[in-house]
């Protein structure tokens, strides 16, 4: 355990990390906050060294500051009930606004939180130039109660894509600890981590942490001397994510090398289905998963079937983990 302004918090490891899904009834589209907390107890029995609430995955957008502390908290509270106090739970927390921005920050420790996972403002893209995100990114760092990671995925921010000079620029900060690259450029993360001097499988480094934001350029990260995966596919295969790690981390390339070609092959099809497909393959292979919150469609019978069939293979191999 650390501290930050006060604040205790889990310590992020190298490893593989999943974006948890939220789920809901089926019916009402309240929260299900029993499938909340057993899906988190899954993964960190999987091997997962942590978990992520409130990203894309998790469908932030469609909830209210109520809704999300309830699901971070009753992840953080879950993790813990069942020995996982050694598992960091992190928060996606960002607003248009550096006020706002901290106003859920605040909430997210208060739910318990360890760390929090920013993507820029993006509402005035014009206005969002390299001098104005350091200046949001470094105010805010100044006054959170929680480590800061930067989330670089500009599919969700009007297409902003910060440079690895940016990303160094801003990790400088004390309170700035790691980076997750869903903007999937490799040579981007070799970059920030090499600068930064990044956490990997062979050295704990500054202690800075650079992230691949999909699992199918996990032996890529790995090579990089990144720190490791947040994946959406991870809610799905963990263990065999784990594996391509635990591969790489035992000195077994070729293995690993191998096996990731399977690991992108499914989560490119996990990643197609979206949120929707991705619930949908957790209640085709384990019994829950549901639907998204509108409007985001539910994925057809048809496409479903598709999906259980496309990730037959990868399943098989995850059941046999």
């Amino acid at each position: 355990m650390a501290h930050t302004n006060g604040t205790r918090h889990v310590l992020l490891r190298p490893g593989i990390y999943a974006p948890t899904m939220t789920f809901f009834d089926p019916e009402t589209e309240d929260l299900d906050i029993p499938t909340i907390r057993k899906h988190a107890v899954r993964l960190a029995k999987a091997g997962l060294v942590g978990l992520v609430t409130m990203g894309s995955n998790g469908e932030a957008v469609h909830l209210d500051r109520s809704e999300r502390m309830q699901v971070t908290r009753a992840t953080r509270e879950a993790l813990d009930e069942a020995g996982f106090q050694n598992v960091p739970v992190i928060a996606g927390a960002a607003e248009q606004s550096v006020r706002g921005t901290l106003s859920l920050i605040r909430e997210a420790a208060q739910a318990g939180a360890d760390h929090v996972l920013l993507v820029p403002p993006s509402y005035f893209r014009p206005a969002m130039t390299d001098d104005v995100l350091y200046d949001y990114y470094t105010t805010v760092a100044d006054a959170s109660p929680l480590p800061i990671l930067l989330y670089n995925y500009p599919g969700a921010v009007a297409g902003i894509d910060m440079s690895s000079d940016l990303i160094i620029r801003i990790s400088r900060h004390s309170n700035i600890v790691g980076t997750k690259f869903t903007c999937g450029n490799t040579g981007k993360l070799t970059r920030v981590a090499a600068a930064l001097d990044a956490a990997s499988v062979k050295n704990a480094g500054s202690g800075y942490m650079a992230f691949g934001g999909f699992a199918d350029f996990t032996v890529q990260t790995l090579a990089s001397g990144g720190s490791g995966i947040i994946a959406g596919c991870a809610n799905v295969f963990p263990k065999t994510a784990v594996r391509v790690w635990n591969l790489w981390s035992q000195g077994k390339i070729d293995e690993a090398i191998k096996l990731q070609t399977l690991v992108s092959q499914g989560d490119w099809i996990t990643t197609k289905g979206g949120v929707a497909g991705t619930k949908a393959a957790l209640q085709l292979y384990f019994g829950y998963g549901g639907y998204p919150r509108r409007p985001l469609a539910r994925l057809s019978e048809e496409k479903t079937k598709q999906l259980g069939e496309d990730l037959a293979d990868i399943m098989k191999y995850e059941a046999g983990l």
